[in-house]
This record gives C-alpha cells, structure tokens and sequence, in this order.
C-alpha cells in the first residue's frame, strides 16, 4: 500500500515558536490564516482552546469550529 507525502520535519525550536504564536493570539483573541499541512485552502479564525491531552488546536470561524492537529500547523500568519 503506497503512503502519500510525508508531513515536512521542523526541530523544537520551529515548533515551540509556532506554539507561542497560537497561544499569544488565543490570550489576545486575533483571527489567523492558518496554513495546514495537506489542506487544500487556509484556516481562518479565532483560536478558542489549545487542546493539551488530543494535541488540537480548534479555531473558530463564523460559528464553525475546526480542529487541527498541532503537528499540522505549518504556517501562522495574522488575517489582516
């Protein structure tokens, strides 16, 4: 059984950056554009728990809530 593309490595420094964004835009309540590791389109919204035990991140969009795995964050960026 062939796999699909393996998800890109970052080291700890790429990850704990990335993690200090999500949790400084959740205290401050920012939209973000997420970009999300096999995901046809970007993420919008608001962060609304960090989701310590599962490892997910559920962002919040017109009253839609998704949630990414952390693991498959690859690019934070602010929706203005």
């Amino acid at each position: 059984m062939a796999k699909g593309p393996k998800r890109p490595t970052r080291d700890e420094f790429e990850l704990e950056e990335l993690g200090e964004r999500l949790v400084e835009a959740k205290q401050e309540g920012t939209e973000l554009l997420l970009t999300v590791w096999a995901a046809a389109e970007q993420v919008r919204g608001v962060i609304t728990v960090m989701d310590s035990r599962t490892k997910k991140v559920h962002v919040e969009h017109m009253g839609n809530v998704v949630k990414i795995p952390f693991l498959d964050i690859m690019k934070v960026e602010s929706s203005y």
